[in-house]
């Protein structure tokens, strides 16, 4: 930018100003894509287009009225130009806060008008081009992630994402044949070793038979969706031996090692999950814990299937297909208390004490167990979001009963959603019942306090953007700021 376009508007006082923040907000954008799925759900492609058009509008719009539009400018910028690549709903609301809290009168009218949490960003006094370049000059190099509205943990989060592409691209970078020493293993008898290990530690299949004529005399929704379960796992642990049971015979010269025979050669050497293998459900495990995962899982319906019974707790991350498990509750609540399924809406209250003193099933719906929340803590205590400690990055959800209840009874403790909805919708609906059920996260929580501190709307989508991923399909983006995980997030799996 030039000292003439610079100072071009008829309202140089308003149009600096407006200029610098207008900046800032640009920058900032761009910005939050370096914090990946935490800093936006979806990443967008912000150019130096959107920032010319802005700017022109910004120029154009004071110059031709006395009186600020606010509206006007915050809709053509953030709604029009920005906004127009913004597809997701939460994105949608993170950029519309980001222009209010900058595109406002007192931006104009507060001296050194802050732009963030820190004091080191405002807006500077009015003066030439160089004067502003000079107070940029002076900015950090390095910018905290507060700046951005962000948790000290996400810029750790990024850092961590980072090393692990860093790390897989310099390993499938390395030469597929290597030399080997003598008495060293050659990557064929590693894969060997590794195969029959994994081979060793498949947990046998669940007979589905046997557990079909058991269930014969109650064809309950809940019973069918166990039988769906264990026909998904029985075929998954069919694949996998079918497929190492090959992969041996193609390294001993048996079988032509064919493209998929390579694939699952390179994955288990590589202590990658094969992606034949992680078609039946998503997850980020490396081989070693996603094996014992997989027995865990197996664990859970063969000793349901065994009882002939649904445990007392669910563990919803074990399901392959969590929506079934959850409609099918809708309908067995339905036929209890002989209503409509459409009629029915979730209801979800966190549980207070610990699991071991919750041996009866609820009268009405499921406990649920196994989800992580990343990017918040959870204060057992007051029931409701905290601060995530430092570098605390997951944060195990106690267990939450999953109630349904009809569409017109609203219980103050949370909120309800049509059975009907899709699952996304799902994801909003379980975020306001969590909140609303905090007495400090009350409904008006963007003007409530968190630890001391009064949260701007700014500050909301940092702390208690809560979103959870137990409806998602595989395959699936899952990015939510603040996420309830199926499976334990691999940055606790240290072993390969």
């Amino acid at each position: 930018m030039t000292e003439p376009q610079f100072s071009r508007c008829s309202k140089p006082s308003k149009y600096k100003k407006l200029l610098f923040a207008l900046c800032f907000f640009h920058s900032v954008l761009l910005e939050r894509r370096k914090f990946l799925q935490l800093g936006w759900n979806i990443i967008y492609g912000f150019n130096d287009s959107d920032f010319e058009v802005s700017e022109n509008l910004l120029s154009l719009y004071l110059d031709e009225y006395e009186e600020t539009h606010w509206d006007a400018l915050k809709y053509l910028i953030a709604g029009v130009n920005y906004g127009g690549h913004v597809t997701d709903d939460w994105d949608r609301r993170l950029l519309t806060t980001y222009i209010n809290d900058y595109f406002c009168e007192q931006a104009l009218s507060t001296p050194s008008y802050r732009l963030s949490v820190l004091e080191t960003y405002f807006i500077p006094k009015d003066g030439s081009l160089a004067s502003y370049k000079e107070y940029i000059s002076m900015l950090p190099g390095v910018d905290p992630p507060e700046t951005f509205g962000q948790h000290p943990n996400a810029d750790v989060a990024s850092q961590i994402t980072e090393a692990q592409t860093l790390f897989e691209t310099l390993l499938s970078l390395q030469p597929q044949i290597t030399p080997t020493r003598a008495g060293d293993q050659s990557r064929e008898e590693k894969v060997l070793e590794l195969a029959a290990d994994v081979k060793q530690k498949i947990p046998e299949m669940i007979d589905y038979e046997g557990t079909r004529k058991l269930l014969a005399m109650d064809p309950s929704p809940l019973n069918v969706v166990l039988l769906q379960e264990i026909q998904r796992y029985n075929k998954l642990m069919e694949t996998i031996l079918f497929s190492l049971t090959d992969l041996e015979k193609g390294i001993q010269g048996l079988i032509v090692m064919s493209t998929s025979l390579e694939e699952i050669f390179s994955c288990i050497f590589d202590a990658h999950v094969p992606p034949l293998w992680g078609k039946a459900y998503p997850s980020q495990k490396p081989l070693a814990s996603w094996t014992r995962d997989l027995a865990m899982r197996v664990e859970q319906f063969e000793l349901w299937a065994s009882r002939a019974r649904p445990p007392v707790i669910f563990w919803l991350s074990g399901f392959t297909f969590p929506t079934s498990f959850l409609t099918a509750v809708l309908q067995s609540s339905a036929r209890q208390n002989n209503i409509s399924v459409d009629s029915l809406s979730w209801e979800f209250i966190v549980s207070t004490v610990d699991d071991s003193n919750l041996v009866y099933p609820p009268k009405d719906g499921v406990w649920v167990r196994g989800l992580y929340l990343e990017g918040a803590g959870w204060d057992q205590k007051n029931s409701c979001l905290v601060e995530a400690e430092p570098m605390q990055l997951v944060c195990l959800m106690p267990t939450i009963h999953f109630r349904p209840t009809e569409s017109r009874k609203k219980s103050a403790k949370g909120g309800t959603v049509p059975s009907s909805l899709p699952a996304p919708s799902l994801v909003w609906i379980l975020t306001q019942s969590l909140l609303h059920s905090s007495p400090t996260l009350a409904p008006a929580l963007l003007c409530q306090r968190l630890q001391g501190q009064t949260l701007s709307p700014l500050l909301f989508r940092r702390h208690v953007l809560l979103s959870l991923l137990l409806l998602s399909q595989p395959g699936r983006q899952l990015r939510p700021r603040i996420v309830c995980h199926w499976h334990r997030p691999p940055l606790w799996d240290h072993d390969i």
